[in-house]
Formats: C-alpha cells, structure tokens, sequence
C-alpha cells in the first residue's frame, strides 16, 4: 500500500510539475525571453537607451550642460516619441562597446543605440532593427604620418581599438599588427595623441568625430569594411522591435532623419 501510495503522489506531483511549466509558456509573450519589455515600457511611460557618452557626433555628454548629444541621441529621441508620443519619456544610460550586451540582458536598459554593427555573432545574442546607418571602417591617423591605408600597417605597426569592438577583430584578420585595446574610444584617442600607437581604427564615422576635434588628426584610405549599425533588443521582443522598425520607417519616409543626418554629418561629405 505505502509504494501505490507513494507512486499515486509521485505521480499527482510530475502532472503538477508539467501543468504549470505549461502555464509559464502561455504566459511568456515576449518569444521565451522573460517580460516584454514594450508593455513595460509604456507602463512606466519610460524607454531607457543605451549610448555612448564619448563618442563624437553619436553620443557625447557636453560638458557645458551635462546633456549627452549626438546622432544616436536624436533616433533615439524620435523612437521614445513615436512610441510614447514624448521625446521627454526617455532615459539614457552609458554603455561601452564591452558593457551594453550585459547591461541589455539584465534588463537595466531597454534598447542598444550605440554605434552597434550589425553582425552574425551578436545576433545570437540579441535581436537587431533594420539598419538606421551605414559605417565603414577606417583608420586614423597623425597628419603627415606614412600610414595613408591599410596596406601600410605591418607587423610593427600599433593599432589602437575600442574593447569588444569589431574593429579590433578585423584589423587581426587583415593585418598581423599589434593591437592595444581601450576600454572607450575617448582613452583610445588619447592614447593616440600621446604616442602610444601609430593609428585608431573604428568606424569613419566616429573618426570623423574625433578629426573635427583636432585639427592636427585625419581620417585616410577610405573604408575597407561594410559596418551597418542596428539597434538592439533583447532576443525575442519582436513587439518592441516592431515598434523601433516601424518608427525608424516613419521618420525616414517624413524627413526627419534627414534633418538629423544633416544636423550631424552634412559638413562631412
């Protein structure tokens, strides 16, 4: 009696087990990956983004007003907005290369807008709008320095690059220099100023950036990689990415992207 017994409650008790694993399936609308984050989102009224705070014409905080101000910081405003119908129901939290992955999973942030290529490893990572700017890599370099393309970097040659970037795993792949890695494009520049390699590389557009900056620094050789930035969100919010898609479309067909392009870049070509 005592073993039926026991194999009745053994029983009742991986019934029990399965039903509310079933439950927790019908619950999750937000494709396996944990709430959905739209809902939450236009709960709080609040979209929080992660930028870059040292990244010239993208995300930068202007030391004037505290603000952070850029390309990025515009999209973003206009995302915040058509989804909630207020730029003002925006927050923005700093992420680098290496920290905004970790800082999207666990939920601090709802959204990347961070100079973020596109590519097929960080889509199984996370999921990505459609392409909201074309980038390229390049180089940049001292004026007047003997490095005017890639093809002039050899194995003596320091690159310095961002941590986490794809532009340090494509200059390993192109070239066989020695690569020194900073944890932010603002210490890399630095870095460069002060001697510590002979060239930075990421994509145009930031350099372009940091040429405008100093006068003395300037982007050559053209690009030599296609690096087309998405805006990221957790894997599996196809609500929220639908959203960011369908506003990003709006903003294109009305002339306020645009507008912000040349805001940011219009001088530049």
């Amino acid at each position: 009696m005592k073993t039926r017994q026991f194999l009745k409650l053994l029983f009742i008790s991986l019934i029990s087990i399965v039903l509310l694993a079933a439950c927790g399936s019908n619950d999750d609308s937000s494709g396996g990956s944990g709430k959905n984050v739209l809902e939450s989102v236009k709960e709080s009224n609040t979209m929080v983004f992660g930028v870059k705070n040292d990244t010239r014409l993208f995300g930068l905080k202007n030391p004037s007003t505290g603000e952070i101000e850029g390309f990025d910081i515009d999209i973003a405003n206009e995302i915040a907005k058509g989804i909630l119908g207020d730029e003002a129901n925006v927050e923005f939290k700093e992420v680098t290369s290496k920290t905004r992955i970790p800082l999207l999973q666990n939920g601090e942030i709802d959204a990347i807008i961070a100079t973020m290529t596109i590519t097929d490893e960080r889509k199984e990572q996370v999921d990505f709008s459609d392409v909201y700017f074309e980038a390229g890599q390049a180089l940049l370099v001292k004026k007047g320095s003997p490095i005017q393309k890639i093809d002039d970097i050899t194995s003596s040659t320091k690159v310095l690059a961002v941590k986490g970037s794809t532009s340090a795993d494509n200059i390993r792949e192109l070239t066989d220099a020695q690569v020194l890695e900073f944890e932010n494009y603002s210490e890399a520049f630095t870095a460069l100023k002060a001697g510590q390699g002979d060239v930075l590389t990421t994509d145009n557009s930031i350099l372009y950036g940091m040429a405008s900056e100093d006068s003395n620094y300037e982007v050559v050789g053209g690009t030599f990689t296609d690096e087309p930035y998405g805006i990221a969100v957790k894997k599996g919010q196809t609500e929220l990415l639908n959203e960011i898609n369908r506003v990003l479309e709006e903003i294109r067909e009305n002339g306020t992207y645009d507008e912000i392009y040349n805001k940011w870049f219009g001088e530049m070509e």
